[in-house]
């Protein structure tokens, strides 16, 4: 998705990690991925720069659709599809 998709997009749970290093944000995203349904979109913010690579590798192993990310004031807010 392009960035203005993404800005556009709406996130049913919001799961904020910026006061975390690596792993943190991945945990946080593990443990409220449980809080959304199939088809819905989480949104992560985070701090941390490994978390742009992290979330991806995961959603993809967990066979959820990464939407992509958005850099932002010096933090990040990634997005995928359960």
């Amino acid at each position: 998705m392009t960035v203005e998709e993404l800005k556009a997009l709406k996130s049913d749970k919001v799961v904020d990690a910026r006061g975390t290093a690596c792993p943190g944000p991945l945990l946080a995203a593990k443990k409220a991925i449980g809080d959304i349904q199939a088809g819905q979109v989480m949104e992560i913010l985070s701090a941390d720069e490994g978390t742009k690579s992290d979330i991806p590798k995961w959603a993809k192993k967990q066979s959820f659709e990464y939407l992509g990310s958005i850099d932002e004031d010096g933090m990040f807010r990634l997005f995928l599809k359960k």
